[in-house]
């Protein structure tokens, strides 16, 4: 009896050792919107958390419409990283009603308003393709490290190290991505997308930037506007212009087509990913591998 008793206690004392190891391995369960902010919360939490990422390449997160199966993720989570600044319009509703709940947090929110863009046209709001300047994106690393050390005391210096490791990988980025575009010829910087995404990286790395759709793409476009970006790349002699991976090629073949029309045959110079990360194994598909791809198809086109 004395044996059957000592046996019992130890397999319940190895079911609860189980469960305890169980528990540490599974971490935090954290949900992101976009690729490139759950790439930045997945360097570093390292393995300590489980991350998801709503939104996968070539999704527009301009349109993006919440679906069961998001709000079954959403409502499981210990966390929820957004962009903010309106970048996820439609999902504002979700995330205010989430937040009585539990931690949603906007990876923007701390990012100083003296960086941040605020077009023309756009009802009065910032610019919030902030990830196109590596440096501003940078910034949001302590606020992801911060947050995540809350939730798991223990993880602390695990996120303290894989944040000061990877803002240093985001600087060398940011460096690299500036004496690349300084090969282009000053009078030749000039980057024509589909929609102003790119107004961060124009600033961050000295080269004029025009979209044919406003910040946002559920902004439409007319002929006018067509019309008016033709005359500017014919004017200026622009050698490419870009499609952009999350957004339907027929706005630039619109342009192009116009360009031909007046005389001018500009090249597409290639695809960038804008709002979304490239698929896996495109080489586009962490945040640094998306920079990198799109400031190389940049130089390649306007040399």
């Amino acid at each position: 009896m004395g044996r059957l008793r000592w046996a019992f206690i130890g397999l319940l004392f190895f079911v609860a050792c189980d469960n305890t190891l169980d528990q540490k391995k599974d971490g935090l369960h954290v949900v992101c919107t976009t690729g490139m902010i759950g790439d930045l919360v997945a360097n570093i939490a390292g393995d300590r958390a489980s991350v998801v990422s709503l939104m996968g390449p070539g999704v527009d997160p301009h349109y993006y419409k919440a679906t069961q199966g998001d709000l079954a993720k959403l409502s499981t989570a210990d966390i929820i990283f957004y962009n903010g600044l309106f970048l996820e319009g439609k999902m504002e509703g979700i995330f205010e009603k989430m937040a009585r709940t539990k931690t949603v947090v906007a990876v923007s929110r701390n990012l100083s308003e003296d960086r941040l863009r605020k077009p023309p046209g756009f009802q009065g709001e910032h610019d919030p393709h902030v990830w196109f300047d590596v440096d501003l994106w940078a910034q949001t690393i302590d606020m992801a490290v911060e947050i995540l050390s809350k939730a798991d005391p223990l993880g602390k210096d695990v996120f303290l190290k894989n944040g000061v490791r990877y803002k240093r990988e985001l600087m060398d980025l940011h460096a690299w991505a500036k004496a690349e575009i300084q090969k282009i010829p000053q009078q030749q910087r000039v980057l024509i997308t589909a929609h102003d995404a790119f107004g961060y990286f124009g600033l961050a790395y000295g080269i004029e930037v025009r979209g044919l759709q406003g910040i946002s793409t559920v902004a439409e476009y007319g002929v006018n506007d067509v019309s008016q970006l033709v005359q500017y790349i014919v004017d200026k002699k622009v050698k490419a212009i870009f499609v952009e991976s999350s957004v339907p090629e027929r706005s630039i073949n619109a342009v192009r087509e116009g360009c031909k029309a007046r005389g001018w045959d500009v090249k597409v110079g290639g695809t960038l990913y804008s709002d979304a990360m490239g698929a896996t194994g495109s080489g586009a598909d962490t945040y640094i591998g998306m920079v990198r791809s799109n400031v190389n198809a940049i130089v390649k086109g306007l040399q």
